[in-house]
């Protein structure tokens, strides 16, 4: 390799531009949070059963209380001008995802009580769903799945039969009365103290999924009992379980959005979720990357280290570029949709099925960097791999996605 080419040094995040100083400060926090935090308890978690995951004891209580010490409040975050507001938290959940990204979820998803509320402006709402109640969002369904992010029924077949939902909320003068399930896919489903329930709505003439309800859900209430926590091949750190309601009744104060706001409110929450899958999973496709680079100059085949090789140049390079872009592109999509009028839910799909895709390639390509060794548990690649293997099917499979996200590209006034 000529010596007389320059080595040009990127920052943690790539080719980054300039940051700004708070950009500057919350990337150097969250960096030393994912580093010394997040990956050693990630690890440690990985190994453990399920129940022993959301024991009192066990050090994920650890990573939430360290988290919510740092201050990134949903409320800083929406204070701040929206180019700003987007690169943060582009910036702070890639870090996360860099560090751990089943732990990511946990963090993001509980705090999307607190962000929904916010956004929709609901002071009664948002005083329950505080930033240190751990929430979760409870949207899908044993049957239905990805039918549930799906109430416009773009995804529909003709001859198809949705049958009876779930999950019902009963919508009465006063009160609101919850009946049913949500299924085990409920990110902090059994750990939650503060939830946001999406779910058909009743005003009387039976179920509706294309009108439904969304309600904040104390998840002490009587009436609400958990599932087991779910055992699962990737994100073991992240605790995920079915939540059961039987007639649980609250005031309808703790109504969000009502029928009429149902799709809308869906359609918000879509987008949201989605920047940040791909924010997280770009965080978790550089690390593989990362740990792939580090062994390529420490492993030595051929009397030199591997990178010399021009294979593992040429895997390297596709891995850099496949990321780069992905960092990008969610960028973009959160700049965009942080300043739009109307969020744009078709570009915030396409910024997860690209993180979430980006990280798996990356992710396989750095176990076969590392050989044999990538295979072992010694090597954090081969649990990022199976991490990284759940995203495609988190927030909506990349498959639904890509197809509804391609409805939302046609112009009804070309039709």
């Amino acid at each position: 390799m000529a010596r007389d080419i320059p080595y040009v040094p990127l920052t943690p995040l790539g080719a980054e531009p300039e940051f700004s100083d708070t950009a500057a400060a919350v990337q150097a926090t969250a960096r030393r949070f994912a580093q010394d935090v997040m990956r050693p308890i990630g690890r440690k978690l990985d190994r453990m059963n399920p129940e022993e995951v959301i024991a009192p004891e066990s050090p994920l209580w650890d990573v939430h209380k360290q988290f919510l010490a740092l201050g990134f409040g949903i409320d800083d975050m929406l204070s701040m001008e929206p180019g700003e507001r987007a690169r943060i938290m582009s910036i702070l959940y890639e870090e996360l995802g860099w560090g751990d990204s089943g732990l990511a979820i946990s963090i993001g998803a509980g705090l999307i009580p607190a962000m929904i509320t916010s956004l929709l402006g609901n002071k009664f709402c948002r005083d329950i769903a505080t930033d240190d109640k751990l929430g979760c969002w409870m949207i899908t369904e044993p049957d239905h799945g990805t039918d549930t992010l799906d109430p416009n029924r773009m995804l529909f077949h003709p001859q198809g039969n949705y049958g009876r939902p779930n999950c019902v909320v009963t919508i009465k003068d006063d009160a609101l009365v919850i009946n049913g399930q949500k299924s085990a896919w409920v990110s902090n489903g059994t750990i939650g103290k503060v939830g946001l329930l999406y779910a058909a709505a009743d005003i009387g003439n039976g179920p509706d999924t294309e009108h439904g309800a969304v309600v904040v859900v104390p998840m002490d209430t009587p009436g609400i009992t958990r599932g087991k926590p779910l055992d699962k091949m990737g994100q073991r750190a992240l605790n995920q379980g079915e939540i059961f309601f039987d007639n649980v009744r609250l005031s309808k104060e703790h109504m969000v959005a009502g029928p009429e706001q149902y799709q809308q409110a869906t359609y918000l929450v879509h987008t949201l979720a989605n920047s940040l899958m791909a924010s997280i999973f770009t965080g978790c496709a550089r690390s593989a990357y990362d740990l792939a680079v580090s062994y390529a100059h420490e492993r030595k085949a051929g009397g030199v280290p591997i990178i010399r090789h021009q294979s593992v140049a040429h895997r390297l390079f596709h891995m850099f570029r496949t990321v780069e872009a992905a960092c990008a592109l969610t960028r973009r999509v959160l700049h965009y949709n942080f300043q739009a009028p109307v969020m744009a839910l078709q570009a915030a799909m396409a910024a997860k099925v690209t993180g979430t895709q980006t990280a798996f390639d990356v992710a396989s390509a750095s176990v076969q960097i590392h050989g044999g060794n990538g295979m072992t548990r010694d090597y954090p690649v081969e649990k990022i791999l199976r991490d990284a293997r759940a995203s495609m099917i988190e927030d909506g499979c990349n498959e639904i996605l890509a197809i509804k996200g391609g409805y939302y590209l046609a112009n009804p006034d070309l039709l």
